[in-house]
């Protein structure tokens, strides 16, 4: 099964909104096939691993013990029924990781597969299997995004320079200065982009930094930009607006325009979700991207949104990047961090890396 993790892992940021899967055969010890789910709309993980049999092993399949990370399908979507497949290739024993909390799943694969049967063992590292796929289960558990709270800062905690620095001092000099971040780090970061279905900036955020929002320095699909611009006032010239290279959503409180994001991957353009002044906002945003089935956010800034996830208690997972070698004095502080649980520590240079997990989220959750 930990094979099976490792091969679905590999079309990370690709298979949303569908969950990553992989699926091996095995037969007396040997592997005879294996595959994964690698692309949205592709081949599933078991019809791959199937179609991976080399011909002078295809008599062999229906001796063979099937591995997949996640219950079989058993409806038709982009692709036929997982299930049938296995059935229509005699295979007597299947061992899943984890029901699948999809409503036109869950249970059904396996229940069609026992039916035929097929004996079918399930739960086999399930806690893996499950934080393989922990967007894929927060949003049909939840009915809400995985969300993803990041920030950089300073070995002193802060994220950005004084809002209004004497004008003696060099505001050129002192913006490059707050790039917190090294060059190796912000590709790790980019590879978070890629793996996400959208990334949230507050307006002075878009405003000041005029960031792209995308994962240039990272191959794979850039995620959904999603912007608050409460009164549309945000300059038209700004790359998220103009540089067509991923579809950017405006919450604001004028106008409601936005097209059926089907492919949100290969979507450009711009659309605008209406949300209003006398409702928390954050629900507001975590509701609409429920609505528009993308399953995950990466917030990055700035510190009044990302306070307000916190507040909020609406995060899963926070990632700290503390430059410990850089202080910014009198600048502004990184948010407040509560009920968190370390669970990962990493370094690149001079850059420390904390991964923190929310102890409330069901998702992050031990057994």
């Amino acid at each position: 099964m930990q094979r099976c993790i490792h091969l679905a892992k590999m079309a990370a940021g690709k298979t949303a909104p569908n969950p990553m899967v992989g699926a091996m055969l095995v037969h007396e010890n040997r592997i005879i096939g294996e595959g994964y789910h690698q692309y949205y709309g592709g081949p599933h993980a078991e019809a791959n691993c199937i179609g991976s049999v080399k011909e002078a092993d295809r008599h062999l399949i229906s001796e063979a013990v099937l591995y997949v990370s996640l219950e079989p399908c058993a409806h038709f979507g982009k692709t036929p029924p997982c299930a049938d497949l296995i059935i229509e290739n005699s295979i007597r024993e299947v061992v899943v990781g984890c029901r699948d909390p999809f409503i036109e799943v869950n249970g059904k694969g396996i229940e069609k597969l026992r039916d035929a049967g097929t004996r079918v063992t399930t739960g086999v590292l399930e806690e893996k299997c499950r934080e393989l796929n922990k967007r894929f289960f927060t949003f049909h558990t939840q009915h809400r995004p995985y969300i993803l709270l990041k920030w950089a800062q300073t070995q002193n905690g802060k994220i950005a320079a004084p809002p209004n620095p004497p004008q003696s001092v060099d505001r050129d000099a002192l913006h490059e200065r707050l790039y917190i971040s090294n060059e190796y780090t912000n590709r790790v970061v980019h590879k978070w982009r890629s793996e996400e279905a959208s990334i949230l900036v507050g307006t002075n955020t878009a405003l000041l930094d005029d960031p792209a929002l995308t994962n240039r320095y990272f191959p794979g699909n850039s995620p959904v930009r999603l912007v608050v611009d409460m009164d549309l006032e945000l300059p038209s010239g700004l790359k998220i607006f103009t540089d067509g290279q991923a579809y950017t959503i405006i919450f604001n409180s004028k106008k409601h325009e936005i097209n059926n994001l089907s492919s949100h991957a290969e979507s450009q353009g711009i659309g605008f979700y209406q949300v209003t002044h006398d409702v928390s906002l954050v629900h507001q945003i975590v509701h609409a991207l429920y609505q528009l089935n993308i399953q995950s956010v990466l917030v990055e800034g700035g510190a009044r949104l990302l306070q307000s996830f916190i507040d909020e208690e609406l995060w899963d997972e926070v990632r700290v990047i503390t430059n410990s070698e850089l202080q910014v004095p009198d600048g502004l502080s990184a948010p407040s961090l509560f009920n968190q649980r370390l669970i990962e520590e990493d370094a690149i240079m001079s850059d420390q890396i904390h991964y923190f997990a929310n102890n409330s989220s069901i998702v992050n959750r031990t057994s």
